[in-house]
C-alpha cells in the first residue's frame, strides 16, 4: 500500500491556486453526499450550492482539474469524486500521528471519518508516562521520547498537534526534524518551520470570536429595525440658548 511519504499531491507542479485548492474539500463533501444518495449527475448550480460558492467560480476551478462537464447534463459525481479525490491525494494511504492526547486528541482519534477519506491514524503520542500502553480508539499510545522513532516505524508525513500551546513548538521541530512535512496545529499558537513543511492551523477561539462578531451585528441590525418603530424624535426650537451655549436643534424626547 502507498504511502504518504513517497506519493505527493501534485497540485502545486500543476499551477493550481492555493484558493481552489482549499475549496476542493467543500466540493468533495458535497459530491459525497450526492454519492451516497446514488444521484449519477449534478449541475454546476446545484453543487455550487451545496458547497456554499457560487458557480461560475466552480466551473473555474473545475477547469484547473481538466473537468468541464457536459452541457445539458453535468457532472458525473462518481467520475468528479475520483478526480478531486486523486488530485487531493486521496486515493493513497496517508499515516497520521496525533501528538497530544488529552481531550481534543482523543476525540480526534476516535473520528471515524478519517479513514473514508485517506488519512488512518497510524500513531498516537503523549508526554505523560501515566498515558504510555493505554489505548485510545484502539491504538496505544505511546511516549514522546520514542517520537522519532514512531515516526520512521509508520512513515508519517502528516503530524496533528494538540497539545498545550507552551509545548506546541517543541513538539513541531520534533516532528520536522523526524521527517514530518505537513502539520495541522490546534494548539492556539503559530508554529514556526523551515520551507518545505506546511501547516494549517485550526483555532477554535477564533472561529468562535468570528462567530460572535456576525451576532453582534445581527443583533445591532435588530436595535435598529426595533428604533424604526419608535416614536420621532421631538424638535427643539433653534435660537435657544442652554448652559453651554446654542442647544442643538433636534434633542431626545
Amino acid at each position: 500500500m502507498a504511502t504518504g511519504r513517497t506519493h505527493r499531491p501534485a497540485t502545486r507542479s500543476r499551477g493550481i491556486p492555493e484558493a481552489t485548492v482549499a475549496r476542493l474539500p467543500l466540493y468533495l463533501r458535497a459530491l459525497t453526499a450526492l454519492s451516497e444518495r446514488s444521484v449519477p449527475t449534478v449541475s454546476s448550480e446545484e453543487l455550487a450550492t451545496a458547497a456554499g460558492v457560487n458557480s461560475a467560480k466552480l466551473r473555474k476551478d473545475f477547469s484547473y482539474l481538466g473537468s468541464y462537464g457536459t452541457r445539458g447534463v453535468g457532472y458525473d459525481v462518481e467520475y468528479l469524486v475520483y478526480q478531486i479525490s486523486r488530485e487531493l491525494g486521496l486515493t493513497q494511504d496517508w499515516p497520521v500521528a496525533i501528538v497530544g492526547i488529552g481531550n481534543l486528541g482523543a476525540a480526534l482519534a476516535n473520528y471515524g471519518g478519517f479513514a473514508s477519506r485517506g488519512f488512518r491514524v497510524a500513531a498516537l503520542i503523549d508526554a505523560d508516562p501515566a498515558m504510555a500502553g493505554t489505548p485510545v480508539a484502539g491504538i496505544p499510545v505511546q511516549h514522546t521520547d520514542d517520537l522519532d522513532r514512531i515516526i520512521s516505524d509508520n512513515g508519517v508525513s502528516i503530524g496533528v498537534i494538540t497539545t498545550p500551546p507552551s509545548a506546541a513548538q517543541q513538539v513541531c521541530d520534533r516532528l520536522v526534524a523526524a521527517g514530518v512535512t505537513s502539520i495541522l496545529n490546534f494548539a492556539p499558537t503559530v508554529l514556526s518551520v523551515p520551507e518545505g513543511v506546511d501547516v494549517r492551523k485550526v483555532d477554535l477561539s477564533i472561529e468562535l470570536q468570528i462567530l460572535a462578531f456576525h451576532e453582534q451585528r445581527k443583533a445591532g441590525e435588530d436595535a435598529i429595525g426595533a428604533d424604526e418603530g419608535a416614536p420621532p424624535m421631538r424638535a427643539t426650537p433653534t435660537g435657544r440658548k442652554g448652559p453651554d451655549g446654542d442647544m442643538p436643534a433636534v434633542m431626545p424626547a
